[in-house]
């Protein structure tokens, strides 16, 4: 026990990221499972004295316990929960039918193999039972309790034959689901339907089901996007009693209204957004004050005026918790009267805001702030193409504006990159589509400074908000809050990256957070341009930890402030919503709410927003698969830009991506090196590597599993005389 404890207080404090710190308190307590500690026995044991750590300890104890994973003994004071030979995680189903499950209580993921599963499927949390000695491949068990299903409603296809109905669900799921005649909904054989899980008897092979919705023919852009919506649990329709609810919420404004709101409707005011954007949350004015400063007004559309707590308007936004974006459209967090009309900040109509106003100097300097709520009239609605027009050639509606704006974002932005914030900026593909859904031809977006000139604003309006609550003035305790926080990155994975880099003759510095940023900003800079620029920088991104919602403010890392929030987009985020509430009731001397509540909603929340971002990816693969099927046989140059096990990731020049399944290297026996990133040929010591350029061709594609397979081209002949 005593070694234990000597090797952890070797650890250096630059190891310790939020998750990196939960597993060493629990390992801690698994080592004396009858000690009870504090935040300070914890930092003395794990040899911490840097106080920003220190204080990450008491938000890891409160989450073990939100989490079930301690007893609180008394105000501060933790216990850890007595489990025996158990532990609570989460099933990671693999392709061959076994599963591992992820749970912060073992050291490694515990192997259960597929007899054991006990019908635990993808994503479940499950209790399992450790077996009482290691097995070959190291822990082993069964799962005795599924303590909480994933899921229990499937997207997939039926299939009919001879007055049999099964459901073939899509995904990880690992079985299909009979369905009786009499259940099947009118559904057709081939057709995309979602089914639901009746009953599972103990030894059945299937579940038995019903379909609950035909969503139509396969192959069908809209039976697909709905699909894609419904894998991951997200709506695609409202509830009619929701669209009737809105229908009522009138677009004038009462004229008590005008008479409690800071009137800025003879501000010069604008939008900028996406040329086929409709819902405008938020708008900026411009005013030079007499003094020679500036008075920039971040304003918000004042959601909250609209829809109140516990409403039906409401609880379906809370649901729901975010809009999500497919690559053909885009499915509301609210109905379409809210988020493209009563809402949305049109021009040359007045609308409610909820406003953060800046007065600034030459240097973009705030000397003074003011938060409250507004009435507004938007002047002019501009694309950021529109803008970017008059940022390049000076002329053009409100060029004055917009050129002294964009003067002050360029500002802010040089200061924020100083202090250490990273530069990701991702070039996106997009898609021309037809009418039917047919992706006709590829693009790509990068961000100008258009983009940059509106991102300053609304991310300082973000980072005032809440240092304004998450940092009282006269010693006061700070209110419970809604803030966005991104942890630091894990050190093992960021050598590991920096490893890697190396092969290129780059590196970065890991000695403090600090330093990690400057120099992962100088790499992102050096690598603009190179053929390794995307696999560097899809790296570096998996380096990062996950930004999230959360009362526990713990910073956020990536963009290096101190205290971060969400207050510029409450049409299209719910934790935009929360902050609004929060802010005038704190701004009208209300007391401190549940911070236990709120924490509730924050992991929705940043559940809802996971949700959604996946659903979004695969709806872009799904584009980039269909598109390719008109190129088969085609010859593309390409990057390897993942290796694993079972096959060679390669980006292609259009950034569509593709994999050589590793069975079709069949001039040797291939083994995968982990550390190096590479698939190695065991005889002919032949090495494929993440960066390296290989031709291929577009072998075929699986629409279903959203694949598009490639495989090598003789012209890699061309490539190996170099």
């Amino acid at each position: 026990m005593a070694k234990k404890n000597k090797k952890r207080k070797g650890l250096k404090m630059a190891t310790f990221n939020k998750n990196k710190l939960k597993k060493a308190v629990l390992g801690l307590l698994y080592d004396q499972p009858s000690k009870i500690v504090n935040y300070k026995q914890v930092a003395a044991n794990l040899g911490i004295r840097e106080a920003e750590t220190r204080g990450l300890i008491n938000v890891v104890l409160q989450e073990l316990f939100d989490d079930n994973y301690l007893n609180q003994v008394s105000r501060g004071k933790y216990k850890l929960k007595s489990r025996g030979g158990y532990i609570v995680g989460m099933v990671d189903l693999q392709r061959q039918g076994f599963a591992y499950i992820n749970s912060k209580e073992a050291d490694e993921p515990v192997l259960v193999s597929s007899r054991n599963l006990n019908h635990a499927m993808q994503n479940d949390k499950v209790r399992v039972l450790l077996y009482a000695r290691r097995k070959r491949h190291g822990l082993e068990g069964e799962v005795i309790e599924i303590i909480e299903r994933a899921k229990s409603v499937f997207v997939g296809t039926v299939s009919i034959s001879n007055n049999y109905c099964f459901f073939i669900p899509s995904g990880k799921v690992g079985f299909d689901i009979f369905i009786p005649w009499e259940k099947r909904n009118g559904a057709k054989d081939g057709q995309k339907a979602i089914a639901k899980i009746l009953d599972w008897p103990q030894h059945a092979k299937s579940p038995f089901g019903e379909i609950t919705d035909v969503l139509g023919d396969s192959g069908d852009n809209d039976a697909e996007m709905h699909a894609i919506l419904a894998e991951y649990d997200l709506p695609y329709r409202f509830p009619e009693k929701v669209d009737k609810a809105s229908e009522k919420i009138p677009l004038e404004i009462p004229a008590e209204e005008y008479k409690i709101r800071r009137d800025m409707r003879k501000v010069t005011t604008f939008t900028i957004d996406p040329a086929d954007a409709k819902d405008f949350d938020d708008a900026l004015s411009f005013l030079k004050l007499e003094n020679g400063q500036i008075e920039v007004g971040v304003h918000i559309a004042d959601v909250t005026h609209y829809i109140k707590p516990n409403t039906l308007i409401d609880d379906e936004a809370y649901e729901r918790a975010t809009s999500v974006y497919l690559v053909d459209r885009v499915v509301p967090m609210l109905p379409e009267r809210l988020s493209n009309g009563v809402c949305s900040l049109r021009p040359n109509e007045d609308k409610l805001c909820f406003s953060a106003i800046f007065k600034m100097n030459e240097n973009a300097e705030i000397t003074n702030q003011w938060f409250g709520k507004t009435v507004i009239h938007s002047d002019r609605r501009f694309s950021y193409e529109e803008a970017q027009q008059v940022i390049e050639t000076g002329e053009g509606d409100l060029n004055e504006e917009i050129l002294q704006l964009n003067n002050l974002a360029l500002k802010l932005r040089t200061n924020r990159f100083k202090k250490g914030s990273i530069a990701f900026d991702r070039v996106e593909i997009k898609f021309n589509i037809d009418e039917k859904g047919k992706p006709l031809s590829v693009y790509f977006k990068e961000a100008k400074e258009s983009n940059n000139l509106i991102e300053e604003f609304m991310l300082l309006a973000n980072k005032k908000v809440a240092q304004f609550i998450g940092k009282p003035q006269n010693n006061k305790q700070a209110k419970a809050f809604v803030y966005r926080i991104h942890d630091k990155p894990d050190i093992e994975k960021l050598e590991s990256f920096n490893y890697f880099i190396h092969k290129f003759g780059y590196g970065i510095q890991l000695t403090t957070p600090g330093l990690i940023s400057s120099s992962l900003n100088n790499l992102l800079k050096n690598v603009k341009g190179k053929k390794e620029q995307d696999v560097i920088e899809n790296l570096a991104i998996r380096t990062m930890a996950k930004a999230e919602y959360s009362t526990r403010n713990i910073g956020h890392y990536g963009l290096s402030f101190e205290y971060y929030s969400h207050f510029t987009s409450p049409i299209r985020r719910y934790p935009d919503v929360m902050v609004h509430r929060l802010l005038e009731r704190y701004l009208d001397g209300g007391r401190s709410v549940n911070a236990q509540k709120y924490e509730e909603m924050c992991r929705h929340s940043s559940d809802m927003e996971t949700r959604a971002a996946n659903a979004e990816r695969t709806s872009i693969k799904y584009k980039q698969v269909e598109f390719m099927q008109d190129h088969i046989g085609e010859i593309y140059k390409g990057v390897i830009s993942g290796i694993t096990d079972w096959g060679i990731y390669v980006e292609l020049e259009n950034k569509i991506e593709g994999m050589i399944p590793i069975r079709e290297l069949d001039d040797d026996f291939y083994v995968f090196d982990e550390k190096n990133y590479a698939l190695v040929g065991k005889h002919s010591h032949k090495k494929y590597q993440l960066g390296d350029d290989l031709y291929v061709e577009v072998w075929r594609t699986n629409l279903e599993r959203k694949q598009l397979d490639l495989k090598l081209a003789s012209s890699n002949s061309e490539l190996e005389q170099y």
